[in-house]
């Protein structure tokens, strides 16, 4: 088939141009065609992960204002009269037909009082 120098025996020099002309233009379309397939599969893993990446977003915004109104809520709770706002808002946790029992700190007496 091949001669000591590199070409083809019994083919002209036109033809074995022409052939080595097919053999790199089947390499580079087929090297073409991985590229594209790359290129497809690189844009869908892209676009999921972008779309996973908005889903985690959604659900950051969320717990953030969750965060925020738990925040407000604390510091409204340990301001100045937070504590008669809360027994205010417990108020409507007591059962029908249920006393509240609130307790004092003790004071100490004076003797001879």
């Amino acid at each position: 088939m091949f001669a000591q120098d590199g070409r083809l025996i019994g083919v002209s020099s036109e033809r074995q141009e022409l052939l080595c002309s097919l053999i790199g233009l089947l390499v580079k379309g087929s090297l073409a065609v991985v590229v594209c397939i790359s290129l497809v599969r690189l844009a869908i893993a892209y676009q999921e992960r972008m779309d996973r990446q908005g889903e985690l977003s959604a659900v950051l915004q969320i717990e953030e204002s969750k965060l925020a109104k738990a925040r407000e809520r604390f510091d409204q709770l340990f301001s100045v009269g937070g504590e008669q706002r809360l027994i205010r808002e417990q108020n409507q946790w007591i059962a029908p037909n249920r006393l509240r029992v609130v307790w004092n700190p003790a004071t100490p007496r004076q003797p001879g009082s």
